[in-house]
């Protein structure tokens, strides 16, 4: 599907201008301490006019029909476009942690880092994660490799998005 670059788009945001709009899909994720599961996501890039994006993403629980059987996973955060295709960004988690991030994006593939974790008392501790970004084929893929509770880093969550009509 086409886009445009949105009116009133911070130039700085130029680059990820692709991004901005609200995807939807299907992923699946496992990890040692966790049964594999499969969810239904949605991801909403969006801007005020500002050099930073507004991130939101939600996730459901699915059963093998597709159908949601509960939450699951949700985050919001800040995505700063800086100088050499630099992305900071800051990701709040609804189970208590937040971290921050530092990346590049080559065109439409963006990585990131963790940098820094904070984890409320009751929280998992997050120790490490890399995150990726894509667009292939017209859709939004995600992936995200964590360190967790004692484990290395591994495959987590990945899904696959389409982008909505507005």
């Amino acid at each position: 599907m086409a886009f445009t670059i949105p009116e009133g788009l911070h130039p700085d945001l130029n680059p990820l201008a692709w991004m901005i709009g609200t995807w939807r899909g299907k992923g699946r994720g496992e990890y040692p301490t966790i049964e594999t599961f499969e969810y239904a996501h949605e991801v909403v890039f969006n801007h005020d006019g500002r050099p930073f994006m507004n991130y939101y993403s939600r996730s459901w629980i699915i059963d093998a029909d597709g159908e949601i059987i509960r939450p699951a996973a949700s985050e919001a955060g800040f995505w700063r476009v800086k100088e050499n295709k630099v992305l900071e960004v800051v990701i709040s988690h609804n189970t208590g942690i937040t971290e921050g991030w530092v990346g590049q994006f080559d065109g439409p593939k963006i990585q990131l880092v963790m940098d820094q974790g904070y984890s409320a008392p009751s929280a998992k501790i997050v120790t490490a994660g890399v995150r990726l970004y894509g667009l292939v084929e017209g859709e939004l893929f995600f992936a995200y490799d964590m360190a967790a509770e004692g484990q290395e880093l591994q495959a987590h969550i990945w899904s696959t998005l389409e982008r909505q009509s507005e």
